[in-house]
């Protein structure tokens, strides 16, 4: 334990301690963003078919990680929606994997282990993962991941005579990783890379063995690539990026993730996002920096040995699903995040702890003090800087503003700030924030939506047709915004700001996109069928939105009132939507 004799039951005790210790602040946080459509408004958590909906079906909220929606729901029936225990979980966990972390490498014979996984523990960059209750599934992949490495271990240990039973726990745990998050598809490169680090054979048997795990791994990435292009809409225009600009963001973010790593300062839920230009020569510096540190490293290793060559092809490997070669949701807000690296950190980690200690061993013997001493302040630095982090995390209004501060230009930020403002009463001060978001970004349709909602509330009806048209251009499947747009068109009272032709289309579209389910889109597309005459259409939406009603009396109202309209061959108006007498 950086030098001290030390047994290694209070070593692991002393790991969990500091892990726990410096996340104190968290484990009073709320939920921030993305924590409703993973926990608090997830209806696969409560729904009585949740479970098989988790495992077979296309109902997640994001991509497809059922052992992570599996946890969350047993944890809604433990703790409901209060946050506390949601943060303890995570927090546990990322003490259990710092745990696993220092059996890994101690099982490797890396030099300095149980420092590698004290920095991994108390680094400021795994806050995002650890404080953020929807990251849970980066440390629960990341236990399963390093169960398997200890399982394949142990598989092809010094016995001549395999066992496998640790076989076929390390291919169990890497298929519950990939359950948890898909990007564990790095695993058998991992796995490949212990034989090497080792000097194991990796003839045609080792070869076979590995099949079954490269199976798992390129079955769980495609199923993510196809999830991320089709069900969460990567395939538009704002995700557009050739195989050059590719390269560009791929070789800026080794070297972003190595500086957050060796220099944790400003660091920030939402990053600036790169302008990518090709033509510029210097753009392509970060990558040639890249192939020429890959150079010297091989040029040296005879004499460094594996050691540095595992620790960096294990980063690049593992970063390599989030690079910016497979387009992720993210990308139009921001090409890096400190999670992305929440695993592939353990490379630089390990290989900065096992040179610390090789540096200072070739000391003199009345200098080997410096091991404690350097390792005590250096862990000391990260677990002050780790609390600090903490704090922003604790609720979105704090995380938002302290994002705003480190990256003045992020519209996203300002739109989920004027959205929490919005629900706690500042709703002129959200709209502020909301122009700015737009005036950063027009195509912003969360910023646009949001302001349609408002201006429509307000009675500037004019304003939230526009508003809403601007956010239905950038993004024409927006069934939120289809439903605002075709609601306002067919029952404003202001006859000219009424167009029934236009309701139908985009309450149609709504209508098909919620499969004809949804009760609040059939009344909508009643109102627009009725606004361009077509009554018995509008009586039949109707009475189908009674049909799948809710249980909400106000709702239900407003239906039955809506009927009895256009059974008169009259229209429904919405007095909400009176337009706001003009400004003098």
């Amino acid at each position: 334990m950086a030098g001290l004799a030390v047994p290694p039951r209070l070593q692991g005790l002393l790991l969990v301690l500091l892990g726990c210790l410096v996340y104190l602040p968290a484990f009073h946080a709320g939920f921030i963003w993305d924590d409703d459509r993973y926990v608090t408004d997830n209806p696969l958590l409560t729904a009585p078919d949740g479970w098989w909906r988790i495992w077979f079906s296309l109902d997640a909220p994001s991509q497809y990680f059922p052992l992570t929606y599996s946890v969350f729901r047993l944890q809604y029936a433990l703790w409901g929606p209060e946050p506390a225990g949601y943060h303890w979980l995570n927090i546990f966990l990322h003490a259990m994997n710092a745990l696993l972390v220092w059996r890994v490498l101690l099982r490797l014979a890396v030099p300095g282990a149980w420092l590698a996984a004290a920095i991994f523990v108390l680094h400021p960059v795994q806050v995002e993962t650890v404080a953020w209750v929807s990251e849970l599934k980066n440390v629960l992949s990341l236990f399963f991941v390093l169960l398997a490495l200890l399982a394949w271990l142990e598989f092809t240990g010094e016995d001549s005579r395999p066992r496998w039973r640790w076989y076929w726990l390390a291919l169990a745990a890497q298929g519950l990783a990939l359950a948890a998050k898909s990007t564990a598809c790095t695993l058998p490169v991992a796995l490949w890379l212990v034989l090497w680090l080792r000097h194991r054979p990796a003839g045609w048997r080792r070869g076979a063995q590995l099949v079954p795990f490269l199976a798992l791994a390129a079955a769980s990435g495609l199923l993510a690539m196809w999830w991320e292009r089709f069900h969460q809409g990567t395939q538009g225009q704002d995700f557009v990026l050739g195989l050059p600009q590719r390269f560009l963001v791929a070789g800026h973010a080794v070297w972003f993730y190595l500086g957050k790593l060796f220099w944790p300062v400003n660091l920030t839920f939402s990053y600036p996002r790169w302008s990518l230009d090709v033509a510029q020569p210097l753009a392509w510096g970060w990558l040639a920096a890249v192939g020429a540190l890959g150079g010297l490293v091989f040029f040296l290793r005879r004499r460094l040995g594996r050691g540095p060559e595992v620790a960096l092809l294990f980063y690049v490997v593992t970063l390599a699903p989030l690079l910016g070669f497979v387009m992720l949701f993210t990308f139009i807000y921001t090409f890096v995040a400190d999670h992305y690296q929440y695993v592939a950190c353990l490379g630089p980690i390990a290989l900065a702890a096992a040179g610390l200690v090789w540096i200072i061993g070739r000391a003199p013997k009345a200098a080997r003090w410096l091991l404690p001493a350097v390792s005590g302040v250096l862990l000391l630095a990260l677990g002050i800087l780790t609390w600090r982090q903490c704090t922003t995390y604790a609720n979105p209004e704090v995380l938002w503003r302290t994002t705003l501060q480190r990256n003045p230009g992020s519209w996203m930020a300002r739109v989920n700030l004027g959205e929490y403002l919005v629900r706690h009463g500042q709703r002129e001060v959200a709209m502020r924030y909301w122009r700015e978001a737009v005036q950063l970004n027009p195509q912003d349709v969360a910023a646009n939506y949001d302001l349609g909602v408002a201006e429509s509330q307000d009675g500037h009806v004019g304003a939230a047709v526009a508003d809403f048209r601007q956010a239905l251009a950038a993004e024409p499947r927006f069934v939120k915004a289809s439903d605002r747009l075709a609601w306002a068109l067919a029952t404003c009272p202001e006859a000219a700001l009424r167009n029934g032709a236009e309701a139908v289309r985009w309450a149609e579209s709504a209508n098909d996109l919620t499969g004809g389910r949804d009760a609040d889109m059939l009344a909508t597309l009643a109102a627009a069928y009725a606004c361009e005459g077509q009554f018995s259409n509008a009586l039949a939406a109707g009475r189908r939105a009674l049909e799948l009603a809710p249980d909400d009396e106000s709702f239900t109202n407003r239906v039955q009132q809506q009927l009895e309209r256009y059974q008169a061959n009259s229209l429904f108006y919405d007095s909400t939507l009176t337009p706001a007498p003009a400004a003098h």
